[in-house]
């Protein structure tokens, strides 16, 4: 890959942390040498040039290339959309009023448990080609809107069926602690024994997900409920990430800590102790900067704070069609430079090897290094502080995946 202006990077198999979150390798004139779906050299393009008789080449005519975009936290796999609700939060209402309703999640699960697979997986395609085209290479997938033993299945079977069919890497988590279904709300013990009992069993067996996602807070699992079936799912081989204190400070970025959990997301209302119990665990922050946004909320989650103190944050589009409808991790990193005091550095580090890092996956993506699977970004822009800096346009030139041109509009 040649013709960059500029070649930007963080560099490590770790996560960056604090103030580290914030050192690249920013390199004029970078370029990429890439065989049989690895990297193999990184450098000056001329001294590459001077190495390497290329068989093909890709030019960025002037643009800046960055690591393939990770995307830690979304929910990609559903039937219908909910733009009545984002209408009624223009007038006013409460994401906790529209799910009393029964809005919300459970709207979007009477739309799963209705659609056939073939219905799932052609929309989960769309979503897939629209998250290549602006840059995201990588994907974490939750389940969440099946809510029964099959349904849940059902929707982790399609995750499957497309990481077969399509050139970006999916990271299947399980959600079936998303919220209670409404044949539960008055047995949520019941529900939690399904949970733990058949449902975590049955997408362990057969390696459906990779992790166990619950939805930790006041309107949907308490504190004890979500510990046990995180310790269940643990105890199955899966990895944990949980969404904590997004509309409450209810203690849940501790309870992440105390399990070890690759990451808590969401953490709006996270406390000084829960900051500081995430610090001393090493779980990665995962903040959804444009979901308060979204439902008109105030509170925000408090980034800069959490990189300040020392904790290696992440930051994710929560793609779903309820409380973000949106794919694009660029308009994600502008608005965690804007809202969370991010500079344009940390944003990509966030974006991409923390990121990576929070899925397990910071030995293989989430850098430009040797070694490691070329995902790359082309980015139409002179630097990659451009790409915080310019909203209301993809500035995605070319995507390639494992060494290949995935999408271009060059």
């Amino acid at each position: 890959m040649r013709g960059a202006r500029e070649l930007a990077t963080p560099l490590g198999n770790e996560p960056r942390a604090g103030r580290a979150m914030g050192e690249l390798r920013a390199l004029d004139g970078g370029a990429v040498a890439i065989h049989d779906g690895r990297i193999v050299d990184v450098g000056p393009e001329g001294e590459l040039a001077t190495r390497y008789a290329a068989t093909a080449e890709l030019d960025a005519r002037g643009g800046t290339l960055v690591p393939g975009f990770v995307d830690a936290h979304t929910h990609p796999v559903f039937a219908t959309t909910r733009e009545d609700e984002f209408e009624l939060r223009t007038r006013g209402a409460t994401y906790v009023e529209i799910a009393e309703r029964g809005g919300g999640i459970l709207s979007t699960v009477r739309g799963v448990r209705e659609a056939s697979r073939e219905t799932l997986l052609a929309r989960l395609g769309l979503h897939l080609e629209r998250f290549l085209a602006l840059g995201t290479t990588t994907v974490e997938c939750k389940s969440g809107y099946g809510l029964t033993l099959d349904d849940e299945v059902k929707c982790l079977e399609v995750l499957a069926e497309a990481r077969r069919t399509q050139p970006i890497e999916l990271v299947p988590t399980f959600l079936g602690a998303h919220d209670f279904p409404l044949e539960f709300r008055t047995r949520k013990r019941e529900y939690v024994d399904l949970v733990c009992e058949r449902m975590l069993p049955r997408v362990a067996e057969a390696k459906l997900a990779e992790y166990c996602d619950v939805f930790t807070e006041t309107i949907a699992f308490s504190l004890d409920e979500s510990r046990r079936i995180l310790e269940r799912a643990r105890s199955l081989g899966l990895g944990l990430r949980l969404h904590v204190d997004q509309l409450t400070p209810l203690g849940g970025a501790e309870l992440a800590a105390e399990l070890g959990a690759a990451s808590a997301d969401h953490l709006e209302h996270v406390s000084e102790r829960g900051i500081e119990a995430l610090r001393a665990a090493k779980v990665v922050p995962v903040l959804c900067p444009v979901v308060p946004l979204f439902l008109r909320q105030d509170k925000e989650a408090p980034g800069r704070r959490l990189i300040d103190a020392g904790l290696a944050v992440a930051i994710s589009t929560d793609f779903n069609p309820g409380s973000c409808n949106l794919q694009s991790l660029p308009e994600v990193m502008s608005w965690a430079a804007l809202r969370y005091r991010m500079s344009a550095a940390e944003c990509l580090t966030a974006a991409t090897l923390n990121a990576a890092c929070s899925l397990g996956r910071g030995a293989e993506i989430g850098t430009l290094e040797v070694g490691k699977r070329a995902d790359v970004v082309v980015l139409d822009a002179p630097n990659h502080r451009h790409l915080v800096y310019e909203l209301g346009r993809s500035p995605v030139r070319a995507v390639v995946v494992r060494g290949r041109v995935a999408y271009s509009r060059v």
